[in-house]
């Protein structure tokens, strides 16, 4: 599959349409919570939301791929495969833009849901949130990325012979470890539990 240059455009304006969310880090948040709270509350629902929109896709990466979600990584350390759904340009607890899923045995599992943003935001999104990043890359059809600091220094197709799917600047990630119990935290990048499956 390969996207023309409007489609590229508009995936492109989807990633920089975080920006205008107004959400940002809360740098070293605590995870923990008062249950009576009206923000612990609000967390609780917005997991709830996630849960129930995504429930479907937990161990049926087709019904993913059928809802817009293309793979954008292959098998990353501690994480898994990420896929990607372009038009998603808002924040939705029950829509998450990436999805990332173990592999083991041939068969796939949904593991954490993933948001991105092109800065640091002002609000977070969810109570306690904390923050990855990602570096500027090239991805191509076939799930690979190389970095690149710009989109003019990405190939029009990769070793593979894949063509050149969309470039994004570095971006802030936020990942919920929805569907997997992860030791680190909820919001944490990566999570030791998924080692046994790091091969895919």
């Amino acid at each position: 599959m390969s996207i023309k240059l409007p489609a590229r455009a508009a995936l492109a304006a989807a990633l920089a349409a975080f920006t205008v969310w107004g959400v940002s880090v809360s740098d070293g948040a605590s995870m923990h919570h008062h249950h009576g709270s009206a923000k612990g509350k609000t967390l609780a629902r917005q997991l709830a939301k996630m849960r129930v929109a995504t429930a479907p896709l937990v161990d049926d990466l087709a019904a993913a791929k059928a809802a817009g979600y293309k793979q954008i990584t292959p098998m990353m350390h501690n994480m898994g495969f990420h896929y990607l759904n372009p038009d998603i340009t808002t924040f939705d607890p029950a829509k998450p833009p990436i999805l990332v899923y173990t592999r083991r045995d041939g068969k796939y599992q949904l593991g954490a849901l993933e948001w991105v943003f092109p800065k640091k935001p002002k609000k977070a999104p969810l109570k306690g949130a904390k923050y990855g990043s990602f570096p500027a890359a090239c991805h191509y059809d076939d799930g690979t990325f190389v970095t690149a600091s710009s989109e003019s220094d990405c190939a029009p197709t990769n070793d593979a012979g894949s063509s050149f799917f969309f470039w994004h600047p570095t971006l802030v990630t936020l990942h919920v470890w929805l569907w997997y119990a992860n030791p680190d935290g909820l919001y944490a990048s990566m999570n030791p539990f998924v080692s046994p499956f790091n091969k895919g």
